[in-house]
């Protein structure tokens, strides 16, 4: 979704969009529900910390801050990974063409320098299944790549609770050379006790265009991050004092810590007018050491696994697409594309029993290693002015192997393998009703393997839980995009999504989580999206989206004693069936550069358990922003103060899927205020 002009001029050209069809195309022409948010809107929209603060205004996709950095967000896009207690799951997450997400379909946000960011794009919709394992959606950040002049950049944000952020970028350009290096450092005492946390990143990207048809771009970064993690609160305990946590937190000392630096080159080679090749490789490594709030009575089984887990990960992957323009006639072309993609990763991992949060005796001692291998065939085709089609098919394997070193008494050998197979068709066909007006519908089916976190564990047993099936998916779903003027845009689209064997969460106890299968899933919704200029000052921008989602088909969640009865019609836990954004902005011809604008931002009842026993209530929040950039000398200047939840709400911003001790909420701050400055200068 773009944003205007500052003087309040036309509505900016929309962004050159890769995810729909792995192709350059605009967001209007992308035959998907496919949103974007710019550079100037992600500044605008908070510290420039969280994901969350601009992508709450892409109709689809659901971004809750737990306010636990241990954590990571809560983000699902039509209800896939609503109920992950941990890092991203059912959604791709991609940086600059490397992937984010694990061949397991598990994924991380906290590694994404927004402040480097030039475009965030998210898919939603059919097409997203051509990604493969876990798309139920994409998210791909853009970062930026150089400038005409060498340009130093300085930024600083600041909040309640010792909230701080300062970063540093530069930019430039040299021949057939772009560059572009960012570093940011994060801190907070935490809104909660026990959660604050730091975070240092690094982001450095290299652009080599030696000629028209070749450009390949390099891209290497880090992060380090300590955090506490302050766990959920009982219904009681959120009402009488949000800012507490449980007592296990404290006696524990639940925390996560966090290196990882990565590197990656994607290759694009235009042959001819008709014929490009691209290829991507990358590696990296992934170190983390989680403390985790078991009690110390739940480490004395000799099938535990302990309190504290401990891995050293290397990953890496590479990918070869090829795609081919033909002419069919005067007025028809096609373009096939093949795709071979290969990814893997390797945990040494270790499990040590958390002694008052110190590091006891090992209980687990493992390699694992998961690996996908997937080929895609797509073909687009273009069928006259006013038709074109699109059609894949993604076959995948993925495959789990654990190595099992630690043996003892009680504890035997857990060594495994598990593979998934599927392929997966999607195909779709846009109408061009006229310049300003495309109508589409695409049909597709897609699946989602269980990550290695979900594999790992079972109730009352040791070794993987090999009972746990892929969930599969089939989607349609029919959509318009309509651009009343070159100041009003207008989009909608409706789904209707069925899964079965849909992966939840069985127990949730003592900080570590079981899942299984849970039949069959219906989810049905539709998503609206506006922006326009409503007078020549004052810009409008809605998004709003319901979503129905349901279990199916009866079943008990948990087990023995502990086993609770879902009733067929309960709706999905952690997912929001109602959410809306809408912004109204000033513009004053007479002061360029200043904005001022209101937000609203609505969430719905988010249910706690599969069982509907309890909820968080539905929420609407307001904020106020008034940001002004102008230029002092060769400087450009930009101070930002925001108001978030201006009308002081109580509210608990996410919550914990079936957690066994009755921990559910996770609350969010009352009013707060953030302050940023950015000075930008050729030099």
């Amino acid at each position: 979704m773009c944003t205007a002009a500052q003087e309040g001029g036309p509505v900016a050209q929309e962004p050159v969009v890769v995810t729909a069809t792995r192709g350059e195309v605009s967001a209007f022409d992308a035959p998907a529900a496919i949103g974007a948010v710019d550079a100037s809107t992600i500044r605008s929209a908070g510290p420039q910390v969280n994901l969350s603060e601009a992508l709450d205004r892409i109709p689809g996709i659901s971004v809750l801050n737990r306010q636990n950095y241990a954590q990571d967000l809560q983000l699902s896009i039509r209800g896939f990974g609503a109920r992950s207690t941990f890092g991203i799951r059912g959604v791709r997450v991609i940086v600059d063409g490397i992937p984010a997400t694990m061949p397991d379909g598990q994924g991380q946000a906290s590694s994404i320098v927004l402040p480097a960011a030039s475009r965030i794009e998210v898919l939603r919709g059919p097409l997203a299944l051509l990604y493969g394992n876990a798309a139920g959606g994409v998210v791909q950040v853009v970062s930026e790549a150089g400038a005409e002049r060498p340009t130093l950049s300085l930024d600083a944000a600041f909040g309640p609770y010792d909230m701080s952020r300062y970063g540093a970028g530069f930019a430039g350009s040299s021949g057939v050379n772009r560059y572009s290096v960012n570093a940011n450092r994060f801190s907070t005492d935490g809104y909660r006790e026990h959660s604050a946390a730091e975070r240092t990143q690094a982001n450095a990207k290299w652009v080599w265009e030696p000629n028209a048809d070749t450009r390949v771009s390099t891209v290497v970064n880090a992060l380090d991050l300590e955090a506490l993690d302050p766990l959920g609160l009982t219904r009681a305990q959120w009402q009488a004092d949000p800012r507490q946590a449980p007592a296990l937190a404290l006696q524990q000392d639940s925390r996560k810590a966090v290196r990882q630096q990565q590197a990656g080159t994607v290759v694009e080679r235009r042959i001819d007018a008709d014929t490009r090749l691209s290829a991507r490789f990358y590696a990296g490594e992934r170190n983390l050491d989680n403390a985790l709030s078991v009690p110390p009575a739940a480490q004395a089984s000799p099938t535990s696994s302990g309190g504290i887990v401990s891995f050293d990960r290397v990953y890496a992957g590479a990918a070869l697409q090829a795609s081919r323009r033909a002419a069919l006639g005067e007025s028809s072309a096609a373009t096939l594309l093949a795709e071979i993609d290969f990814d893997r990763m390797r945990d040494d991992r270790q499990g040590y029993l958390n002694v008052g949060g110190a590091r006891g005796a090992l209980k687990r001692d493992e390699d694992d290693t998961v690996a996908n291998t997937d080929a895609l065939l797509q073909a687009t085709l273009d069928l006259g002015r006013s038709w074109s089609a699109i059609a894949g098919v993604r076959a995948s394997r993925v495959r789990f192997d654990t190595a099992d070193r630690y043996i003892a008494p009680g504890n035997p050998d857990d060594s495994g393998v598990l593979t998934y197979r599927a392929t997966n068709p999607v195909a779709g066909i846009t109408w061009h009703a006229s310049p300003r007006l495309n109508v589409y519908a695409n049909a597709g089916r897609g699946f989602e393997t269980p990550t290695f976190t979900e594999l790992a564990y079972r109730n009352d047993a040791s070794g993987l839980n090999t009972e746990l099936a892929a969930s599969r998916s089939r989607q349609l779903e029919v959509g318009a995009k309509w651009r009343a003027s070159d100041r009003q845009r207008l989009e909608v689209a409706l789904y209707d999504i069925r899964t079965e064997n849909e992966i939840v969460v069985d127990r949730n106890a003592g900080g570590r989580s079981t899942f299984r299968n849970a039949g069959h899933t219906t989810r049905r919704g539709i998503e609206l999206s506006y922006v326009g200029w409503i007078a020549p000052e004052w810009r409008a921008t809605a998004a709003l989206s319901a979503l129905r989602a349901r279990f199916d088909d009866p079943f008990a969640s948990g087990s023995g004693d502990a086993a609770v009865p879902v009733a067929r019609g309960n709706r999905l836990p952690g997912t929001p069936e109602r959410n809306a954004f809408v912004e109204l902005l000033y513009a004053p011809h007479a002061m360029p550069g200043l904005q001022a604008a209101l937000e609203a931002v609505h969430v719905g009842r988010l249910y706690v358990n599969d069982a509907n026993s309890d909820f968080a209530p539905a929420v609407t929040l307001l904020n106020l922003r008034v940001g002004w950039r102008w230029r002092l000398g060769g400087m450009e200047v930009e101070p930002l103060l925001r108001l978030e939840n201006a009308t002081d709400r109580r509210y608990a911003g996410s919550v914990i899927v079936n957690e066994a001790n009755g921990r559910y909420f996770e609350p969010a701050p009352p009013r707060t205020w953030m302050f940023s400055v950015s000075v930008r200068e050729a030099i």
